[in-house]
C-alpha cells in the first residue's frame, strides 16, 4: 500500500497524518510550537520551529505504524495563511513569521488606502484591505525594519518556507497568494497594478503555482531529518481555509460548509467570485483552479462559549472537575432545558469585535433583555443563540446569489448536539456531520496530494471521501420563533453602535473604526 503524508501546519503546532491511497486515515501525530507576543500586537513564530515540528511529527507517524519510508507516495501541505516571512536567497529567515493574528501593521493599512482605494483592492483581490494580510505586514518591516526589508529575497507563508526545505524551490499556491492583499484573483497572478502602487517587486514574491503543483522532491541533505526517503514528491498544497474546504467535500458550486470551532466561517464552492457591494464577505482561491471560496469569518464562536464557562460557570466547572465530568456536556443539557430564545434573552458574541459581518473592531459583546427571571440555562442558550444568529447574516449574503439548501458542518463544536440543533433551527436548513470533524484541512491537503499523483482523478473524489455520519433537521415550528429574534438581534447591534464607539473612545485603545 502506499501511503500520502499530509502536514497541517496550524497556530498552535503541525499535525501530521498518514493518509491510505484510499483517502482513509491511517495514523497521525501533533507536535506544538509556540507563538511570540513581544509586544501588544504583535504575534510571531519562529520559522525554524515549524520545521522541527514537521520533522519529528514525520519521524514519529512514520515510527508509530512502523511505516517504511519508501511507500510515501507524497508530502502535501495545509498551512495558516495571511503571514509574512521573509527570507533570504538562501532560504534562511531573517526573522520570526508575522502570522495571520497580528495586527501591528494598521498604519500601513491606512498607507495603502492612501495609494490605491479601498474598493479597487476588493475588486482586484475579493478582500478588504487589512492590516491582517501579509501586503500591509510586508510594508510595515520596510517601514520599520529597513535592513531586514533589504535582506528579503522572498516573502513565504508557513507551508511555502517548508516546502522549500525539503525542495530548495521557492512557491506557493493561488489560495495562500490569495490571503496576501496583493493577488488578482480572477487573472491568478500577482496584481501588477497594486505592487506598483506599494512600490513593491514582484522578484520578492514567490512563483504562484496551482495547488497540485509536484514542486519537487525530498533532497538527500534533508531526507535523514525527516525520515522520508530522499526523491519523495513533494506537492505544494494550499492555504487551510482553502484545504478544509476540500476536506469538507465542498468541490461544486453551490456547496457550503460551516466550520464552528474557536472562531467559524461559512464558505462555499462557487464558479466565480462573490462580490458584496458592502465588503461583508471575501473570496479566496479555491484548491481546484476552476473554484473560488466565498468566506465569510466571525472571530468569537467556540471563544464566546468558553469565556462563558470560564468566567461565569465556575461552581458548575469545579462540580464537574470532582466528578470527572465535562463541564461542556453539563451545560448542553442545561440548554434543552431552557426554551428557544432564552426567554427573550439576546447575546451579541463580539467578545473581539467583528469581522464578517460588520467589520467593527470596536463591537462587544452584550446581553440584552436579561432579566431576574432568568437563569444560568437562559444565559447559556443565549450564547449558542447569539452564534448561529451572527452566522445567519452571513448565510443570507450568499443567499442573495446561490441558492444553499444544506450545509457541511465541521470543527469540534459541531460535536455539540444541542448547538447543532440551534444552528439548524436559527438557519432553516438542514445540517450534515462527517465523522472526522476535525481532520478536514489534513483531508483537503491529502485529497490535493492524490489528485497531483493521479491516485484520484480530480477534486470531486472528496465527494466520496467525505460521508456525512449524521443529518440535523431543522425544527421549523422553532424556526418560526428564531426569526422573529433574528430581527431582534440585527435591530439590537445597530442600536449599540454609537455605544461601541463611545466606549472604545473612552477606552483609548484606537479601536474606532477605521
Amino acid at each position: 500500500m502506499k501511503y500520502i503524508l499530509a502536514h497541517d501546519l496550524g497556530t498552535t503546532g503541525n499535525k501530521a497524518v498518514l493518509y491510505s491511497d484510499e483517502g482513509r486515515i491511517v495514523a497521525d501525530r501533533f507536535c506544538g510550537y509556540p507563538t511570540h507576543h513581544p509586544r501588544p500586537g504583535f504575534v510571531e513564530q519562529d520559522a525554524e520551529d515549524w520545521w522541527n515540528a514537521v520533522c519529528e511529527s514525520t519521524r514519529r507517524l512514520l515510527s508509530q505504524k512502523a511505516i517504511n519510508a519508501s511507500d510515501v507516495a507524497a508530502v502535501s501541505f495545509s498551512g495558516q495563511m495571511m503571514g509574512c516571512l521573509g527570507v533570504d536567497r538562501r532560504g534562511r529567515p531573517l526573522g520570526r513569521a508575522v502570522i495571520w493574528a497580528d495586527t501591528r501593521a494598521v498604519r500601513e493599512e491606512a498607507d495603502i488606502a492612501r495609494r490605491i482605494d479601498r474598493d479597487r483592492v476588493y475588486e482586484i483581490t475579493g478582500h478588504r484591505l487589512s492590516a491582517s494580510y501579509s501586503a500591509a505586514k510586508l510594508l510595515w518591516l520596510r517601514n520599520h525594519e529597513p535592513d531586514i526589508y533589504r535582506k528579503i529575497h522572498k516573502m513565504l507563508q508557513a507551508k511555502d518556507y517548508i516546502v522549500h526545505r525539503l525542495t530548495g524551490e521557492f512557491a506557493t499556491d493561488y489560495s495562500d497568494a490569495s490571503g496576501t492583499n496583493m493577488f488578482n484573483l480572477r487573472a491568478k497572478r500577482w496584481s501588477r497594478e497594486i505592487l506598483d502602487a506599494l512600490e513593491i517587486s514582484e522578484t520578492v514574491l514567490p512563483n504562484v503555482l496551482p495547488s497540485t503543483t509536484i514542486v519537487g522532491s525530498v533532497r538527500n541533505g534533508i531526507a535523514s531529518e525527516t525520515g522520508l526517503k530522499a526523491g519523495t514528491p513533494v506537492v505544494l498544497g494550499g492555504g487551510d481555509g482553502a484545504c478544509a474546504t476540500v476536506g469538507a467535500g465542498i468541490v461544486r458550486g453551490g456547496r457550503a460548509y460551516n466550520v464552528l470551532g474557536t472562531s467559524s466561517w461559512i464558505a462555499m464552492a462557487a464558479d466565480e467570485p462573490v462580490m458584496d457591494p458592502e465588503q461583508r464577505t471575501f473570496t479566496w482561491a479555491h484548491l481546484d483552479p476552476a473554484l473560488y471560496m466565498p468566506c465569510g469569518t466571525m472571530q468569537a464562536a467556540g471563544f464566546s462559549y468558553n469565556w462563558f464557562t470560564d468566567v461565569l460557570c465556575g461552581p458548575e466547572a469545579a462540580e464537574a472537575a470532582r466528578l470527572g465530568a465535562d463541564i461542556h456536556a453539563k451545560l448542553n443539557d442545561d440548554v434543552n432545558t431552557s426554551p428557544p430564545g432564552a426567554g427573550g434573552l439576546i447575546f451579541l458574541p463580539y467578545l473581539l469585535g467583528e469581522r464578517s459581518p460588520w467589520w467593527r473592531p470596536d463591537a462587544r459583546a452584550a446581553f440584552i433583555g436579561l432579566g431576574a427571571s432568568h437563569t444560568k440555562k437562559d444565559l447559556t442558550r443565549a450564547v449558542l443563540e447569539g452564534v448561529a444568529h451572527n452566522l445567519r447574516i452571513i448565510l443570507e449574503i450568499f443567499d442573495r446569489t446561490h441558492s444553499i439548501e444544506d450545509l457541511m458542518l465541521i470543527g469540534g463544536a459541531a460535536r455539540n448536539r444541542a448547538w447543532t440543533q440551534i444552528l439548524a433551527d436559527i438557519w432553516r436548513r438542514p445540517l450534515d456531520i462527517p465523522a472526522a470533524v476535525e481532520d478536514a484541512t489534513s483531508m483537503g491537503a491529502a485529497i490535493c496530494g492524490g489528485v497531483a499523483l493521479g491516485i484520484f482523478d480530480d477534486f470531486r473524489i472528496a465527494e466520496t471521501l467525505v460521508v456525512p455520519r449524521q443529518r440535523v433537521q431543522p425544527d421549523h415550528r422553532t424556526a418560526d420563533i428564531y426569526d422573529e429574534l433574528h430581527r431582534i438581534f440585527r435591530d439590537a447591534y445597530h442600536g449599540l453602535e454609537p455605544t461601541f464607539r463611545r466606549l472604545a473612545a473612552y477606552r483609548g485603545t484606537g479601536e474606532q473604526d477605521r
